[in-house]
This record gives structure tokens, C-alpha cells and sequence, in this order.
């Protein structure tokens, strides 16, 4: 269940790269690479996975990925139906010594270098600033030489102005353990609980679709995630529950099965145990007339 090493320069000296995705497709796969990843959602929503971290992403959102931090972006099934949807994602990969290997020792680097060791557990950039961070990595990617690297470093400095109020992704706790499995196995886990989460999904099933005995799989997934294989289902169908909740278009009870939970209670327990709020409380986050929430 090994996430695939993505290598993502062909020479030694590109150690600088940015693109603008419009499709969904693109790295959509539970992947790392040395390069931080310093990623915009212009467009798009889906469920992210950061290391041990399952939660929604949305249109607007900033991640800045350390370097071999395992990762992944699924997009909702909206985006790949025709006349849907479409994703807009600013992507910029660099590494730590893209510009040599002494430039973040010099004094006045200091916070940029507390940034870049930070991103090892993957930050969510959530500042009263975002919005001009957002401007300068549109402009990196829509300028060329010198300007798209000035444009760069100055949105890399923005961000690390506010390091103390920057809070990482994936738990203290979560280390990958590099070990020859099959690169697909771990994609298959994640396609087949995506395609089957409104239903109960057996150990043995699932232990199947990896190819390993039941046993052999459950120790491993631990070993590897962090969490067993139910709370990973779990989390999956509160993303999803997150969803129809801010779209409002459900009771919240019809919610509940909607999202794969068979009865209120467990739904209600395993929603605020991932999110920190009641489904109603998470509800209202997102609507601006709270009166026109569904409270059943």
C-alpha cells in the first residue's frame, strides 16, 4: 500500500515548476514526491488526503505539502460528468534548495526555513492574508523569468509571516514507512471504499481488493494510516456528509443515510469526533440564513 513516487523534474537544475490544471484527473492518485507542493483551489471540491488526514476540500483553499509527505486529491463525481463542473488548480512544486543550499541560512530566511520545515505534516494556509497569497500565485503562474520567481518567494514570505498561526495537517505521529508494496494496492483500498461507502464494506471484501488476508491487512493498514479501516470508512462518509450539509438541499437525517451511516447516533458521534462540531453546528457554518436549516 505504497503511495507512488511521482518525479516530477527530469534534470537536476528544474527544481522550480508551475502549471494550471483544468482537469481533475490530473495526480489524482495517493502519490509524494521530494518537491514541496505548494498547491490553489481556484475550482474545485472533492475529499483531500494528507498523510493521515482525511477532510473536504473546497474552492478557495491553499495547501502548502511538505516534501515526501504522502498526498491525494478526489475530486467529487460532479466534475467528471460532462456539463458539470470544472477544476481551476494552480500548482507549484519546488524544493527547499532551489535557490542553493545556503540561501535559507542567511538571517533574514529565518521564518522561511521555520515554513518549509514545518510543511512536513502539510499546512493548511488560512490567514487574514490569503487573498493577496492567492494574487501572487496567480501571478507566478502567469508570469515568466525573474518576475514568476520574485512573485513566488514573495507569496512563500507572506506565508511564513504568520508561521505561529499556521497549524499542520496530518498528527504529530504519522511517519510513512517506505516498504515494497505493490504501488496500486493502496489506490485500489481508496477507489473501491469511494465507489462502496454507502454500504457496509466487510474486512474480508476489502482485504480482497488489497490482495492480503484479513489479518494481514489490518495490521498493515494501521501500520500505515494510522487509523483502522473503519474509522477510514467513517471519515470518508463524514467528508461526504459535509457536503450535503453545506449544499442544504436534505434534512439532516436524510444526511445521515445519505452518506452511508445506518442510524442517527453513530452518524452524530462519528461527525463530531472528525469535525469538532454537531452536524447542525457544522450546518450553520455555512448557511447564511440559519433560520433555514433543517434541524431533523
Amino acid at each position: 500500500m505504497k503511495p507512488k513516487l511521482l518525479k516530477l523534474h527530469s534534470t537536476d537544475i528544474e527544481y522550480f515548476n508551475v502549471r494550471r490544471d483544468l482537469i481533475p484527473t490530473i495526480n489524482s492518485i495517493w502519490h509524494y514526491h521530494e518537491e514541496l507542493e505548494l498547491i490553489y483551489f481556484k475550482a474545485g471540491e472533492g475529499t483531500q488526503f494528507i498523510g493521515d488526514s482525511i477532510k473536504r476540500f473546497r474552492s478557495g483553499d491553499v495547501v502548502l505539502v511538505g516534501t515526501n509527505l504522502p498526498h491525494y486529491w478526489r475530486f467529487d463525481q460532479d466534475y467528471f460528468q460532462e456539463g458539470e463542473k470544472s477544476a481551476d488548480v494552480y500548482v507549484i512544486h519546488f524544493r527547499a534548495s532551489f535557490l542553493g543550499a545556503s540561501f535559507l541560512e542567511i538571517p533574514e530566511n529565518r521564518e522561511l526555513k521555520k515554513l518549509i520545515n514545518h510543511s512536513s505534516r502539510g499546512l493548511q494556509i488560512s490567514l487574514p492574508n490569503k487573498q493577496n497569497i492567492i494574487n501572487l500565485i496567480t501571478k507566478t503562474e502567469n508570469s515568466t523569468g525573474h518576475k514568476r520567481l520574485l512573485y513566488f518567494l514573495e507569496a512563500l514570505f507572506e506565508i511564513s509571516n504568520h508561521n505561529q498561526a499556521l497549524k499542520p495537517i496530518a498528527s504529530i505521529g504519522f511517519k510513512y514507512n517506505y516498504l515494497n508494496e505493490e504501488q496500486e494496492q493502496i489506490q485500489a483500498v481508496y477507489n473501491y471504499t469511494f465507489n462502496n461507502y454507502k454500504r457496509k464494506i466487510t474486512l474480508a471484501e476489502i482485504s480482497e481488493v488489497a490482495k492480503v488476508s484479513i489479518n494481514t491487512f489490518c495490521k498493515f493498514f494501521k501500520s500505515r494510516s494510522q487509523k483502522n479501516y473503519t474509522d477510514f470508512v467513517n471519515e470518508i462518509r463524514v467528508g461526504q456528509a459535509c457536503k450535503l450539509l453545506i449544499e442544504n438541499k436534505l434534512r439532516i437525517n436524510e444526511v445521515c443515510f445519505e452518506s452511508g451511516f445506518n442510524n442517527f447516533a453513530s452518524f452524530h458521534r462519528y461527525f463530531k469526533k472528525t469535525t469538532g462540531k454537531s452536524p447542525l453546528q457544522y450546518q450553520k457554518l455555512f448557511t447564511s440564513d440559519s433560520g433555514a436549516v433543517n434541524k431533523t
